[in-house]
């Protein structure tokens, strides 16, 4: 592939629409469904045209693309720097970096990081999260505006949730082990506007949307055992739909009216469901020194509770009470490994009323799946995709991605193909349609964490060292 570095006019026009459009740009907001009509790459190894490719610091945050912009965040591991950057749309050069000192740096995933959450803009305000020091708020040219200070939250995981912007507000979830909260924040100020307790959750990492009926909005989160709406206004839970998985990553997708979201985590399938004792029962197997508490260290090295000691521990004094005993094995009991469609909307518990199909099999654990021409599409790690009938949840057909070993980043679609791409770097191209047909697989040798994004026709991939940015041959 050549580096392609004109500019035409054509495409000057469009940027400079997008960039007086008034939408704001946020992590999956698109559902991801790619807008428009343009073409895009049938595969990236001669079909594609790579305008230009420039050398990044590792970070799992999606592209934010706003007019001619790109907006991202990177840790760097060598001075320990969280720090949010901005490249011109049309060469990929840096335009602004700023980076923000924090007092602890927040716990995170192996395979994680502390630059995960993905920015948020609106055309004249840019809101990044970082979970090692709170949300902060820029002007586009990289002026600091406010900022509010959170976390590290007490998560050995780290923090995930992007914030969404929507009437002037920023709202943002975070469900960890403790402190849970969605608030709703005046993108002008930084002030609260409501703040809603979620302390019946456990952890939780998806990103909320935003459904509009009869003029009314609601903020709806996909969290531990359930699906939630939210009045936009108070942030007053009015509805919800029970029996999801334990801990969700994907993000729902909105489409035709049904809220469709497919989550899986360890332990949560009837066949390999995770149990712990009643707490008696442990008392009387484990309580070694008699204090009516469970430590670790009174655990055999094959019970379930060993490696998830951290975040059953509420309040980290190194054992367990019953009443985090018996919370977490609650959450272990009512965990359900689904893909499920739900009509929004209702008031209270509408489990048994709003659900309209629930599928079981190929469930994706931290890639957000989308719904395109009538199919759902999901991935799971090891590359098994899975379409389903998006009216019906029947299952149409699996197969296998070319890239194989996990995958984090979310489906995205349109011009007729979806896209995969996995941890070691390898995107897949599937022709749209209910039979799965691979159109082609592309390495880019690379870990590929975050989501793709295409933004008029000009696809933007990120890997842990670059950024590409390419149109269709």
């Amino acid at each position: 592939m050549k580096p392609y570095a004109a500019v035409t006019l054509g495409w000057i026009i469009m940027s400079t629409l997008a960039a007086t459009a008034g939408e704001p740009s946020y992590f999956r907001r698109d559902f991801g469904i790619v807008d428009g009509d343009h073409r895009l790459p049938d595969n990236f190894s001669d079909d594609a045209r790579q305008l230009w490719k420039v050398d990044l610091l590792p970070g799992n945050s999606t592209p934010c693309v706003y007019g001619d912009s790109i907006y991202l965040t990177t840790f760097d591991k060598s001075d320990q720097a969280l720090a949010t950057v901005a490249l011109d749309r049309q060469t990929g050069k840096q335009r602004w970096r700023r980076a923000v000192p924090y007092e602890k740096l927040e716990i995170f995933h192996s395979v994680g990081s502390p630059a995960t959450c993905t920015p948020a803009c609106n055309g004249e305000q840019l809101f990044v999260f970082f979970g090692s020091y709170g949300l902060l708020c820029y002007d586009t040219a990289g002026e600091l505006l406010w900022e509010r200070r959170m976390g590290p939250f007490q998560d050995e995981f780290g923090a995930s949730s992007s914030p969404v912007l929507v009437d002037g507000m920023v709202i943002l979830n975070q469900d960890h082990d403790i402190n849970n909260f969605l608030i709703a924040l005046d993108q002008a100020t930084g002030e609260t506007i409501w703040k809603t307790d979620r302390n019946d959750f456990a952890r939780s990492y998806s990103t909320p949307i935003i459904w509009e009926h009869d003029g009314q909005q609601q903020v709806v989160v996909a969290g531990s055992l359930q699906l939630a709406g939210y009045d936009l206004r108070t942030g007053e839970k009015k509805w919800w739909v029970n029996s999801l998985s334990r801990i969700v990553d994907p993000t729902p997708v909105l489409i035709g009216g049904l809220i469709y979201v497919a989550t899986w985590t360890p332990g949560g399938d009837a066949t390999e469901r995770i149990a712990m004792e009643p707490f008696g029962e442990a008392l009387d197997q484990f309580d070694q020194n008699k204090d009516g508490l469970i430590a670790s260290s009174e655990l055999p090295e094959a019970s379930p509770v060993v490696p998830r000691f951290f975040r059953i521990d509420l309040d980290q004094d190194e054992k367990l009470s019953q009443n985090e005993w018996e919370r977490h094995a609650t959450v272990f009991q009512a965990a359900q490994n689904v893909a499920i469609a739900v009509e929004p909307g209702g008031s209270g518990d509408v489990t048994k009323t709003h659900v309209k199909w629930i599928q079981r099999r190929g469930l994706p654990t931290v890639p957000s799946s989308i719904v395109y021409r009538g199919v759902m599409y999901m991935v799971k790690d090891s590359g098994i995709i899975t379409s389903l009938d998006a009216a019906s949840g029947e299952l149409l057909k699996q197969g296998r991605a070319r890239g194989r070993g996990n995958y984090y980043a979310s489906l995205i679609a349109g011009d007729g193909k979806v896209y995969l791409a996995s941890e070691s770097g390898v995107v897949t191209v599937l022709e749209a349609g209910r039979d799965l047909e691979v159109l082609s697989s592309h390495d880019f040798g690379e870990r590929i964490m975050a989501t793709p994004v295409v933004v008029d026709g000009q696809f933007f991939i990120r890997t842990d060292q670059s950024l590409y940015g390419f149109t269709k041959q």
